[in-house]
């Protein structure tokens, strides 16, 4: 089994909206195998609190606007570290950077396949190591 055509295209559609509000690291991975509760599953993080609901909005807004889609569920907004959209056909992890690398859930899903995303989704990948990378030289270790 893999994931639906619906599924791929409310994937591509959070990845780009996610990709406008300049989070990092955007992968999704089609976890239909796996799992029965969902097809994919998107994972993208940013640095603040703030750019994590801005995210979150934005991928919101479009699958409303785009597809239609309104989240069954919505858990983590009010601390902002995060945010799960739960589309049931795919759920959506945004994550605040320290949260994404504590948790790191691209280990748990890299045996499954890779859902090919937006050339602006891919080319986010490897932007929160650069981020922290910046902040670090800065002298910044506070990266909230």
């Amino acid at each position: 089994m893999t994931a639906t055509d619906r599924s791929i295209d409310l994937i591509k559609a959070a990845a780009q909206a996610a990709a406008d509000k300049l989070a990092h690291d955007i992968i999704a991975y089609d976890v239909s195998n796996v799992l029965s509760i969902t097809d994919a599953f998107l994972l993208a993080s940013a640095p603040n609190d703030r750019q994590v609901k801005a995210i979150v909005d934005e991928i919101e807004e479009q699958l409303q606007e785009q597809l239609g889609a309104k989240p069954v569920r919505r858990e983590g907004e009010r601390d902002g570290r995060w945010v799960l959209l739960d589309y049931v056909d795919i759920v959506v992890h945004i994550q605040h950077s320290e949260e994404r690398v504590f948790y790191a859930l691209e280990r748990l899903w890299k045996d499954c396949p890779e859902i090919e995303l937006p050339k602006d989704a891919v080319a986010t990948r490897g932007k929160g190591a650069e981020y922290a990378a910046a902040r670090a030289a800065e002298g910044d270790g506070d990266f909230s």
